[in-house]
């Protein structure tokens, strides 16, 4: 079929404002790069925008060889895997079970994990709790108290309401078990919602900081955002003692944060190509038809 003049100009406007979108979202992100190999000078005298100004490692030097800066990073790393693997198993069993309509009491259920998005008990309760179970200075204070999120329970919730009920009919005629028919045909079967929520919670626990900051003393058990976050404060416990001499503190201190933000940005950048192919993914493809 002819394309018509007005669709050809409709195409053309909708590149641009993509292009457009584009060039917005990706901006900050390549200051922020191009920042963290300019020199001080330049950074201060505003001369950086996307290409770097004064090139110089020195300050990826200083972090990098800073023992805080990855004891920081571990711990995130283990934050991160730990936390998701908990929320990932919470998560889909609770919106399985609510995605059941013969599951007594499932309007109740379904309304008091609503309630939770909008009411909670407060921060000191929440620290008083945390407190008195224990959690305190503990890799539990970071990955218990999230989880669960009731926005992606509803999303994991409203994807199995959709699936063909015969699926479940056919394998409990074929003798399978609740658990074996979520293990061995739903959870297959739903790759994309399950990517989806992987990427969610561990974008989430990975920038997550607050949480340590409230339940956290000790040094050693910091996430790298703490660390960040000491550093955009102006701590000095930010880096390691004897890391670096006051003066090449004060000569890096212009692009240090745009090192440190890109350090911890990197991981997320790195795995997000090998989900992002699931968000397009059709969900039911190969299934029974209805």
């Amino acid at each position: 079929m002819k394309e018509s003049t007005s669709y050809k100009v409709f195409k053309v406007l909708n590149v641009i404002i993509l292009l457009l979108i584009v060039y917005i979202t990706l901006f900050p992100f390549l200051n922020v790069v191009a920042q963290s190999f300019s020199g001080e000078a330049q950074i201060n005298a505003g001369k950086v925008n996307l290409i770097p100004q004064g090139f110089n490692l020195e300050t990826y030097e200083t972090v990098l060889t800073d023992k805080t800066f990855w004891n920081s990073y571990k711990n995130t790393v283990v934050y991160t895997v730990v936390a998701t693997a908990i929320s990932m198993v919470m998560t889909t069993m609770f919106a399985y079970a609510l995605s059941k309509k013969r599951l007594a009491g499932r309007k109740f259920f379904t309304t008091f994990a609503v309630f939770t998005m909008f009411f909670n008990g407060g921060l000191i309760p929440n620290y008083i709790l945390i407190q008195s179970l224990g959690f305190a200075n503990t890799m539990w204070a970071i990955v218990v108290p999230g989880a669960i999120s009731v926005f992606n329970m509803l999303i994991m919730k409203s994807f199995f309401e959709n699936m063909p009920e015969e699926l479940e009919e056919a394998a409990s005629i074929d003798g399978s078990s609740t658990y074996g028919t979520l293990f061995r045909i739903i959870l297959p079967l739903s790759k994309p919602i399950l990517a989806t929520m992987v990427l969610f919670y561990a974008v989430a626990n990975w920038n997550s900081w607050f949480s340590a900051f409230l339940y956290l003393d000790k040094k050693d058990l910091f996430p790298v955002t703490l660390y960040l976050r000491n550093l955009i404060k102006g701590a000095t416990g930010g880096l390691s003692t004897g890391a670096t001499s006051a003066d090449n503190l004060t000569q890096i201190a212009a692009n240090i944060k745009s090192v440190t933000m890109v350090l911890t940005v990197l991981p997320i950048i790195m795995v997000y190509p090998f989900i992002q192919k699931y968000f397009v993914t059709g969900i039911m493809l190969g299934s029974v038809k209805q």
